[in-house]
């Protein structure tokens, strides 16, 4: 197998992949028969540790399977830098002068309303393997847009669900001001009727939360619920520890998980949240996935490792259903939409506006037998569980 990887991005470092040849200029033409895909993640930044999950899952399946679905294949990654304006710039790149056959990624929902438009009216396939806003799921559903992650609301809402079984009647809300952020808060709300003592959008990257944090002191509700990923919940966990404020449940999504707990470790442990997945998830796919993460990068997978780990597998499987005919994108898509593949996340197939049909679990901070800080099932709270948004979704 070849794959030949370059780095759009001078604050990225070269990759080290196995069987993968990193060149640091532009790549060459490729054939008609050459298959090529642009990954788009922040790896720079305090975000970093979540695209670099995304980046190492993909080329995980990628270097396992070698050429994805036997046809020789290149892969081109760029650092968004969470800036969107950048992401965008780097889309069209890909798609004009790269002529990719696939964009996989971003992380970041704002980064995903810039390259959306850019990639699909091009005709390219744009895979979201994180960012899942509510509009591109409703109305603006795009038949060259897939999702392998959720939609927005949908991790949000089991946080809600399990608030309402806890009889909660004044939780405190808080979140990045921008549309992941909303979509989380909405998403709660979808599932939980009580009342509110507060609520708080902050600045996207903002790592200093004692204004905050001394609102929940003064309010003291029965709970907080808060969306902050990456360093945002790294800084957040710490400080809320460092608060005094445990006595009051924490409750979150992509908050306090496999790409903060190394970061907060016991702070962390027996916080709740709502996931899609964990890496003790009892099936053999999540079994090979797991072991094979660990063997090869040393570090529990998150959730952004395996939904773009099942990208890298959708894309080998619709490739070889259709006899590696890239030229014939009505029969690419269709083979996309079968979802061929077998999940860690077990239970997967996709809905009309092409987002996941999936399964929703209640998940804890623990530390492992193995010494990793990871999540864990507690319980199954959503069953094969469709999005609240596509019943709004008419494909044209």
């Amino acid at each position: 197998m070849t794959f030949k990887t370059t780095l759009l991005a001078a604050t990225t470092a070269p990759l080290a992949l196995a069987g993968a040849a990193v060149a640091q200029d532009a790549l060459p033409s490729a054939t008609d028969d050459t298959l090529k895909i642009g990954l788009v993640y922040t790896l720079s930044g305090p975000a970093a540790a979540l695209g670099e999950q995304a980046r190492n899952g993909f080329m995980l399946y990628a270097d396992r399977v070698g050429d994805l679905g036997g046809v020789e294949t290149e892969i081109v990654v760029v650092d968004d830098e969470q800036r969107p304006d950048l992401a965008a710039d780097k889309a069209r790149e890909l798609v004009a002068r790269d002529e990719v056959d696939f964009v996989v990624g971003p992380i970041f929902s704002n980064v995903l309303v810039a390259i959306h438009r850019p990639v699909t009216e091009t005709g390219t396939i744009l895979i979201s393997t994180n960012a899942g806003t509510s509009n591109f799921a409703g109305e603006e559903c795009h038949p060259n847009f897939f999702v392998t992650s959720y939609q927005n609301d949908q991790n949000h809402e089991v946080m809600g669900a399990y608030a309402e079984s806890e009889g909660y009647q004044n939780v405190f809300l808080m979140a990045p001001n921008y549309q992941a952020g909303k979509d989380s808060l909405a998403g709660f709300k979808n599932s939980y009727t009580g009342g509110f003592a507060g609520e708080v959008f902050t600045e996207l990257g903002q790592l200093d939360f004692s204004s905050e944090l001394a609102q929940i002191a003064a309010f003291q509700p029965d709970a907080l619920f808060t969306f902050m990923p990456g360093g945002m919940g790294v800084n957040l966990v710490k400080q809320y520890d460092q608060a005094g404020l445990t006595s009051i449940p924490f409750l979150s999504a992509f908050t306090v998980d496999e790409t903060t707990l190394p970061a907060t470790q016991d702070a962390a442990v027996g916080l709740l949240g709502g996931a899609n997945w964990a890496p003790d998830l009892d099936n053999p796919a999540n079994e090979e996935f797991v072991s094979a993460y660990i063997e090869k990068y040393g570090a529990l997978p998150g959730t952004y490792a395996m939904q773009a780990y099942d990208a890298a597998q959708l894309i080998d499987s619709a490739i070889r259903k259709t006899g590696a005919d890239l030229s014939d994108r009505e029969a690419l898509r269709a083979a996309l939409l079968e979802a061929d593949f077998d999940s860690p996340r077990g239970d997967f197939s996709f809905g009309v506006n092409q987002y996941p049909v999936q399964d929703f679990y209640l998940v804890e901070a623990v530390k492992r037998d193995d010494g990793f800080y990871g999540t864990s099932v507690r319980e199954k709270i959503f069953d094969d569980y469709v999005d609240n948004y596509a019943a709004n979704c008419t494909m044209e």
